[in-house]
């Protein structure tokens, strides 16, 4: 039997995902009996041009990890697309944005501005001047380039064509197992593979696999988790403490519910929502009340519920704000035009 072609790449994103990949433990060793590794910067010594060099489908499937975030990520996005049979979004970062998404808020220049420009470094004490990083720099040993860092970051399947889609922040062991087990069968037995598109994980929402007792009782005001002794047999939401649960697809095993903590909303939307943030704050409004007599919230209503919300982006679009109907944050042309003259 012919081992098939496996690349694994890591995009902008904190690396988790490279680790998930090593912790199904065992399992490795039926992924080393039917696939090679061809490409995977961190563990095996394949160089980018090494990639270059080869012919077209020739990785039978890559595990793309990491948001689009920067010239390279892109680069190497579109490369490894056109050298493999099969894309995988990895990861929450591929599939949604994920946590580095979160700089859909502002724009390249004025990270740049502020990392290089307003915030002190032990190696500027003696230099008044500011030093950005360029694009391309001239050395005596010739020209050293630096990846372009974009205005806003992208989900994989924003700059390629994707096949599968496996969320998590990194994703479970048993996501990564059930994807690997369908590859081998397809290899060994002919075991067709599943349809381009599919998320390898549940259809249902994470309250659907949540544990904790529900009694549909509204509540009058929100708590961060850390404010709370929370029961661990009663759902979150009813205790005043936002749970992403009601808005984020199931299939991690409800690990950070069963450490007591509430779902941030890693593994995003179920393929019926078209927004995640929007359809969580909808089921919240549902179970908010105003007063003794008022549970439908108006627009001042919901005003007094957000502002109860400490951190609304964060709260309700950590992981899929590229994703989102929102994408980023814009500036009119009129500010723009102002900004531009001073």
């Amino acid at each position: 039997m012919a081992k098939i072609k496996i690349a694994q790449y890591w995009g902008a994103g904190c690396g988790g995902c490279d680790v998930a990949l090593l912790d199904i433990d065992e399992k490795i060793l039926g992924v080393a009996e039917i696939a090679d590794i061809v490409f995977w910067p961190i563990a095996v010594d394949t160089k980018l041009k090494d990639v270059e060099a080869m012919p077209d489908g020739y990785i039978t499937a890559t595990l793309y990890n990491g948001a689009i975030r920067n010239s390279e990520n892109e680069y190497v996005a579109k490369l490894l697309r056109k050298k493999s049979v099969l894309m995988v979004s990895f990861g929450s970062c591929a599939c949604f944005g994920g946590i580095p998404g979160l700089a859909n808020v502002t724009n390249g220049k004025d990270i740049l501005e502020y990392v290089y420009g307003k915030t002190f470094s032990s190696d500027q004490r003696d230099k008044p001047d500011k030093v950005y990083p360029q694009h391309m720099t001239h050395t005596k040993d010739g020209e050293l380039e630096l990846p372009v860092l974009y205005d806003t970051v992208m989900t994989l399947d924003q700059v390629i064509d994707v096949d599968y889609y496996m969320p998590g922040c990194p994703p479970t062991t048993n996501l990564i197992n059930d994807f690997l087990g369908v590859v081998e069968k397809h290899v060994k037995e002919g075991v067709p593979l599943p349809p381009k598109g599919t998320v390898i994980a549940s259809n249902k929402t994470l309250c659907d696999e949540c544990k904790r007792k529900k009694t549909l009782k509204v509540v009058g005001e929100l708590h961060q988790a850390m404010d709370v002794d929370m029961d661990p047999d009663k759902c979150m939401i009813e205790q005043g403490v936002i749970c992403l649960g009601p808005a984020t697809r199931a299939g991690c095993g409800a690990k950070c519910l069963n450490a007591n903590q509430p779902c941030r909303g890693c593994m995003g939307p179920t393929a019926e929502v078209m927004d995640q943030g929007g359809s969580m704050l909808s089921a919240l409004a549902s179970v908010f009340k105003v007063d003794n007599t008022e549970t439908r919230l108006n627009e001042d209503d919901i005003i007094k519920l957000m502002q109860q919300v400490k951190d609304p982006l964060g709260t309700f679009y950590a992981y899929s704000l590229p994703k989102s109907i929102i994408k980023r944050a814009v500036k009119e042309k009129k500010a723009r035009k102002q900004e531009a003259k001073t």
